[in-house]
C-alpha cells in the first residue's frame, strides 16, 4: 500500500518552501501543457522535505533559462516505482497515450536504481501549474 502525505499540508503561508529541481525537456514540456501533473521521483533526503502547499520550480535542462513553477496538490509515497505504477495513472506521469501499453517501472532505472528505490522509496508528486 502506498502512503498519501495528506498530513503535511502547511498552513501557514510563511512556512511554504521552494524547492528547485532539474527536468529533461519532455516533460517539461509536457507540465507546461498540462498534460503530465505527476512528477515521479526518488524520496530522497532532498525531496522529503517537499509538503502539499509548497511549490517546485523546475529548470528546463534544455535550456536553463527556461523555469516553470507549478504548487504540490498531493504526495503519493511506494516503496518502489513497481508499486507506484500500479496504482497511479500513468497517462498523468508523463506517458503518451500510446506509450501506455509497454510503460513500466523498469523505465525508471534510466534515473534510480532498484539500490536507490529500496533505500528510499519513491514518490508522484501531483502538482499544478501556476
Amino acid at each position: 500500500f502506498y502512503d498519501t502525505m495528506k498530513s503535511k499540508t502547511r498552513k501557514d503561508d510563511k512556512l511554504q518552501m521552494i524547492h528547485q529541481m532539474n527536468l529533461h525537456n519532455g516533460p517539461f514540456q509536457m507540465i507546461l501543457n498540462r498534460q503530465k501533473t505527476i512528477e515521479l521521483r526518488l524520496y530522497d533526503e532532498k525531496r522529503s522535505k517537499i509538503s502539499v502547499g509548497d511549490k517546485i520550480e523546475f529548470t528546463n535542462t534544455s535550456a536553463p533559462y527556461d523555469t516553470l513553477t507549478v504548487v504540490v496538490e498531493h504526495i503519493y509515497k511506494f516503496p518502489t516505482f513497481e508499486e507506484l505504477y500500479h496504482t497511479l495513472p500513468l497517462g498523468l506521469c508523463g506517458y503518451k497515450e500510446e506509450e501506455l501499453q509497454n510503460a513500466k517501472a523498469s523505465d525508471m532505472l534510466a534515473y534510480y536504481t532498484l539500490e536507490q528505490q529500496k533505500k528510499y522509496g519513491v514518490l508522484g508528486i501531483a502538482v499544478k501549474l501556476l
